[in-house]
């Protein structure tokens, strides 16, 4: 059970990286990035952030580009939280497969 802080820091950090990307994605056009989940450590130094990636088949390569770059990104980050957050967390990508888990089942239900 994740705590008040734990939530608040964890759509905080969300609602950033979704600005962060946004203004990323605009660059690059036939990509979208989503911030679909985040979930943070215990002692707020590592957080988790699950990316929904359209489209998918760019999924796997985008994570693998934003993880190669990740310190620009949590500098980045850190520039526009600086005021809210002190320690600013260790930032890890993963993408979620839930939109396309959703399109198996869907599938398999109007078989």
């Amino acid at each position: 059970m994740d705590s008040t802080r734990q939530q608040k820091i964890a759509r905080l950090i969300q609602k950033e990286l979704s600005e962060l990307f946004l203004y990323q994605t605009k660059l690059t056009k036939g990509l979208m990035i989503t911030v679909s989940e985040v979930k943070i450590s215990s002692d707020l130094s590592i957080a988790s952030v699950y990316l929904s990636i359209f489209p998918s088949e760019k999924g796997e390569e985008t994570v693998k580009n934003i993880n190669d770059n990740v310190k620009d990104i949590r500098y980045d980050f850190g520039q526009r939280v600086r005021h809210q957050l002190r320690i600013i967390p260790e930032l890890r990508f993963f993408l979620d497969k839930t939109i396309d888990y959703m399109a198996h089942i869907d599938e398999l239900l109007k078989k």
